[in-house]
């Protein structure tokens, strides 16, 4: 079996809204520029991304678990799952993939709710507050980590 040359990129709730809103906290750059910038800095490592955003917690399980079978690692930012979601983070153990979680915002400087992840302490890096440079961060830590 060959080494997987895929990144999963995974997306969570509101996401999808990118650009639109709360620009002042998110930016104004679109999903669409997430996904061709995580494109970008992984083809500079040989790598390609598969991308899924969703609203529901189900879709991005099931993307997670079909990412065990030809990806090397995950980025992941959750968006509001992050500080609920025991079911995601369950998934991100089972993959037993790396993974790089990332937020655009410094959550640690927000609601005192935000500051708790799931998926943190499971991540071999957490980038915050970086906007959306923070993804091609988070993809050059992942790769990093692949060797």
């Amino acid at each position: 079996m060959s080494t997987p040359t895929r990144l999963l990129l995974v997306n969570g709730p509101n996401l999808n809204l990118l650009g639109t809103r709360e620009p002042e906290v998110y930016g104004d750059a679109t999903l669409a520029d997430v996904e061709a910038l995580v494109e970008r800095t992984a083809a500079e490592a040989s790598y390609e991304v598969r991308s899924v955003q969703s609203n529901h917690e189900g879709v991005l399980i099931d993307a997670i678990h079909a990412g065990r079978d030809d990806c090397a690692g995950i980025v992941i930012n959750p968006g509001a799952l992050t500080h609920t979601s025991i079911a995601l983070r369950d998934a991100l153990l089972a993959a037993r993939l790396p993974v790089v979680e990332v937020h655009l915002s410094n959550v640690h400087r927000r609601e005192p709710f935000r500051h708790h992840s799931y998926v943190s302490d499971i991540a071999e890096a957490v980038v915050v507050g970086a906007g959306v440079d923070g993804y091609a961060f988070a993809v050059q830590q992942l790769v990093r980590v692949l060797g």
